[in-house]
């Protein structure tokens, strides 16, 4: 079922989480320890993420430098293929401008419509590590809206070669990630929303937020959207904070604030394990007052770490 069909047919707020595939080499079996825990709140949808290559510098023979293309955490499209097939769960995979051509993502596409997947979340994605910016593929895209638009395109049965005969039109539900706290490139909150509104405006359904630890932000956020016509539902994606670290790691990577009064509370941590239980406290006692103005859903980002996304879940829902 599509993301958006879940919402639209839904009594009460939704429940769903996301997961990263595992590191190369390693098992499946990594996966599914950090869902079976929470398969008793019906999470009504699972998104994967995706991640680039990376560049490494091998030395050969000769004492010249190879670059080598690596992906770290390979697998996304078979792992949402085996999270369908073990858990009957709708899985959303996300699919990204970086390391693509535009053929490559039509492929892709249409091996995620042979496997009767019809989400994706939509991401220009981060820029590599060797890369001051964002630089795309040859043929590829550079922004988001573009994914969005090529995506749309083969919804309506158009794909790059127009003279295809017999062509089957795809049938995706399209997310876009929204941003409470301002895209970090983005030059203003305004100009940032009406980015968003083009991602809209070009056939995404739905909105999934970058993670925030302050209510009033995602608030406001929504309330700003409405302002400028987004009338899709806007689903805010929750981190639990589980270490000191995070509190100044999390603002750093994806240019958030960490409110005052929780920082507060983290610093007079003593250990690690004394600030995941201010962590699960904190996303409480959001998840609570999220439900209560009756957020469409609840997105948490558990990167495997399921016995705290299960505590809170287990409190709200």
């Amino acid at each position: 079922m599509k993301v958006i069909d879940h919402i639209k047919q839904a009594k009460s707020t939704l429940f769903s989480i996301e997961i990263l595939p595992p590191l190369k080499g390693r098992s499946i079996q990594s996966i599914f320890d950090g869902i079976d825990p929470l398969m008793e709140f019906k999470p009504s949808f699972v998104d994967v993420t995706y991640h680039r290559e990376e560049y490494l510098y091998k030395k050969r023979e000769g004492g010249y430098l190879e670059k080598v293309s690596i992906r770290k955490r390979p697998g996304t499209v078979g792992i949402c293929a085996a999270i369908i097939n073990k858990y009957h769960v709708d899985a959303v995979p996300h699919i990204i401008c970086g390391g693509f051509s535009k053929e490559e993502t039509e492929n892709a596409l249409i091996d995620l419509q042979f496997l009767d997947i019809d989400n994706v979340l939509a991401l220009r994605g981060d820029s590599i590590k060797s890369e001051p910016e964002f630089i795309p593929e040859p043929n590829g895209h550079g922004y988001a809206i573009d994914l969005v638009k090529q995506v749309s395109q083969m919804n309506k049965g158009r794909y790059i070669e127009e003279d295809l005969a017999h062509v089957a039109p795809t049938n995706f539900c399209i997310g876009v990630a929204g941003y409470p706290e301002k895209h970090c490139e983005a030059p203003n909150m305004i100009s940032d929303i009406k980015y968003l509104k083009a991602k809209i405006d070009a056939g995404a359904e739905y909105i999934v937020t970058q993670m925030f630890f302050d209510n009033s932000k995602y608030f406001e956020f929504v309330n700003k959207c409405r302002e400028m016509s987004i009338n899709v539902p806007i689903i805010p994606g929750l981190k639990i904070i589980t270490t000191k670290k995070q509190a100044t790691i999390l603002p750093k990577i994806f240019k958030i604030d960490i409110p005052q009064p929780l920082l507060e509370q983290i610093d007079k941590c003593k250990t690690d394990a004394e600030v995941k239980e201010v962590g699960i406290e904190w996303c409480i006692n959001q998840s609570k007052e999220l439900i209560k103005s009756k957020t469409p859903c609840l997105h948490f980002y558990t990167m495997g770490a399921a016995e705290t996304t299960r505590r809170v879940a287990s409190a709200v829902f």
